[in-house]
């Protein structure tokens, strides 16, 4: 039975197979697509998928049901969680410039399969809001016009009562879809185009809004009278504040599309702040004017801007708040038709999944296989399935993404850069590393014997650490982690933190509902697993960094990756057990195609390691001879003596 069993050495490859990580090339900004997006274009992509039909429901849903005019609070605290988010996405989109978003970051960071596995659930994300999206657009159409659409199709087609299928087949959703993919086909700067139109219009009427609104303001309906400015609370505005982070996952768009960016090193932050900055203002600006012009507690969340102006006598103002919510659905379906053809290619294009959408029109330059069959299949969820209960779906599939990129965060920035050859000493201090210089100060390594000589002459106390080593303040108090290759105690700390975080918001989360735990029980686990996540924290401060000034960087790492991680995780688990069932469902048919196709076809197998060659380095210090410092490093096998007398000669000229 034993010989059935696998050898560790098999297991050990199987798991380096699973978190390999991806080679980048040293061009980074080479590539098949159309380098033709500016910052302009980058940030209008951002406020579309961002200031969607959530700016005309939203707003008005959690002012009625949850926060009162106290969402304005929710908006500022969920629209700071989503900038630390925003920041993670805006440093990696401008270090590596290459599409792929979350799939891409986290596969250059941390492995292989996770990459996949956030790629895989990215893809079902984009096609469901895409189709939730195109669904709306179609109900919110159809109701301005007393619902004709939906009465003609169930009197021609029928109604079905099937369930997980729509109640009837929304032929104008799919129309909507397919149009949109046949624009999106034609090439980024199209799609860019397109854009601009329905963003300028949409930004116009909001501009109304808050115009007309601030006009027809009514301070009382704050008072006391009211019901007071925060009717629900503290409780009320935190939950308030989970229901509106949603209403920011749009910008990762950006993030994206940096393959198709003139100058991703600065377009790509700047892109993610200014639309962030812009859609988190119209968000708190709408919910101001909302929350004056009328009481909260009669707001009707289902149209509570165009309800508000008809109840203030501007029925006309209505007509302008549905054109302008259908100009916002616009924008977000183009956004999601824009992102997951280009995601789906970046996985195809690493081997990872089929190898037919990783072509790229070579006149359009865009990957319109991709394209086309999405957009197909997004059109089929849209005609005949109830998307009702998968649109929570969305939700974690987003918040693992953003999770596993402030992980990558902190991972990428403590490894050392490219081109960096680290060797850890017997003592755990690290060798010299060769550098070519004129400089009698600087290491000189030559190719031949006489050219493997290294000149050292360097202070050691001035000798600057490499990135993932402890840093000197602390080496007398840790100085047993010197011991470990550079960045390794980083990994298992960010490992440890992440544990932490998901025992602390499971304890927070379910400790009194559904654990029942005592109290003093409660309180001990919340304080263990706190100093658990706060330790792993300092232990991960306490190694270097990368300090890169050519490219964005987040400011505070790894305090603000670390804020960011232990929110994703609360507000996943705050998500209902069905959504985990079906996310469940859904990540074991990822690892269906992961070990069918994806782990075979992996470019970084072709990748094979090359065979070092062994060979004795020789150090000459300035002021000492040859022979005693030769004697000195040699191995034992190979005495000074023995050393030909060719090679002796050339060490003396």
């Amino acid at each position: 039975m034993a010989r059935w069993l696998p050898r560790s050495t098999d297991l050990t490859r199987f798991c380096q197979k699973l978190n390999r990580v991806k080679t980048l090339e040293d061009d980074m900004m080479e590539t098949s697509f159309n380098r033709c997006l500016s910052t302009i274009d980058l940030t209008l992509l951002g406020i579309g998928g961002m200031v969607g039909s959530g700016l005309y429901v939203l707003t008005g849903t959690v002012a009625k049901e949850i926060a009162g005019p106290a969402v304005i609070v929710s908006f500022i605290i969920a629209g700071f969680a989503s900038l630390l988010a925003a920041l993670c996405y805006a440093e990696f989109g401008a270090r590596v410039p290459k599409t792929g978003s979350a799939y891409m970051f986290t596969y250059v960071s941390v492995g292989e399969i996770w990459a996949f596995l956030i790629g895989w659930n990215v893809l079902l994300e984009y096609m469901i809001g895409g189709a939730a999206v195109a669904r709306a657009w179609s109900g919110y159409l159809d109701s301005i016009f007393n619902h004709k659409i939906k009465n003609f199709t169930e009197t021609h087609v029928g109604a079905w009562q099937v369930p997980f299928l729509a109640r009837y087949p929304d032929f104008l959703a799919a129309a909507i879809l397919l149009v949109a993919t046949t624009f999106i086909s034609f090439g980024a700067k199209v799609s860019s185009w397109l854009n601009h139109v329905f963003s300028a219009i949409s930004m116009g009427i909001i501009l109304f809004i808050l115009i007309m609104g601030f006009v027809l303001a009514q301070p009382k309906n704050w008072s006391t009278q009211e019901g007071g400015f925060a009717p629900y609370g503290l409780s009320g505005i935190m939950a308030g504040t989970a229901t509106c982070f949603y209403a920011f996952v749009g910008f990762d768009v950006i993030a994206a599309s940096s393959e198709e960016a003139r100058n991703p090193q600065r377009a790509v932050p700047r892109a993610i702040a200014f639309s962030l900055g812009l859609a988190t203002g119209a968000y708190i600006l709408v919910s101001v004017v909302l929350t004056l012009m009328v009481p909260w507690h009669t707001l009707d969340p289902d149209s509570a801007l165009a309800d508000a102006f008809y109840r203030r006598g501007y029925a006309w103002a209505g007509f302008l708040v549905a054109a302008g919510s259908i100009c916002a659905m616009n924008t977000v379906l183009l956004s999601n038709l824009f992102s997951l053809p280009r995601i789906v290619y970046a996985m195809a294009e690493d081997g990872l999944f089929f190898q037919v959408f990783s072509r790229v029109h070579p006149r359009t330059q865009v990957p319109v296989v991709g394209i086309v069959v999405f957009g197909l299949l997004m059109a089929l969820l849209a005609l005949v399935f109830d998307l009702e209960a998968l649109v929570q779906f969305l939700s974690i599939g987003t918040l693992l993404a953003y999770t596993f990129v402030a992980a990558s965060i902190i991972v990428l920035r403590f490894q050392q850069q490219k081109g960096d050859v680290p060797a850890p000493a017997a003592n755990g201090q690290p060798n010299p590393e060769p550098h070519e210089g004129p400089s009698g100060g600087e290491l000189k390594e030559y190719e031949s014997f006489s050219d493997k000589l290294q000149l050292v002459d360097r202070d050691k106390s001035k000798e600057q650490r490499e990135p993932g080593q402890l840093k000197a303040a602390f080496e007398p108090y840790l100085e047993f982690l010197s011991d470990f290759y550079p960045g390794e105690v980083v990994t298992v700390a960010v490992v440890t933190m992440m544990v932490s975080a998901i025992c602390f918001c499971s304890i927070l989360v379910f400790g009194n509902t559904h654990l029942h735990l005592p109290t003093w029980s409660y309180s001990l686990l919340l304080v263990l697993f706190s100093l658990g996540f706060l330790l792993s924290l300092l232990l991960i401060w306490a190694h270097e960094q990368q300090h890169n000034t050519q490219t964005f960087q987040i400011p505070l790492v790894p305090l603000s990756p670390a804020l960011s991680i232990i929110l994703n995780i609360y507000l996943m688990l705050k998500l209902s057990y069905m959504t985990w069932l079906r996310f469940a469902v859904w990540l074991l048919l990822g690892l269906l195609v992961y070990f069918g196709y994806g782990i075979w076809h992996s470019k970084e197998n072709l990748r094979e390691p090359r065979p070092q060659r062994v060979s004795a380095r020789y150090v000459v210090f300035p002021g000492g001879s040859l022979e005693e410092r030769v004697q000195a490093v040699q191995p034992s096998s190979q005495p000074a003596t023995g050393l030909p007398d060719t090679d002796t000669d050339d060490c003396k000229r």
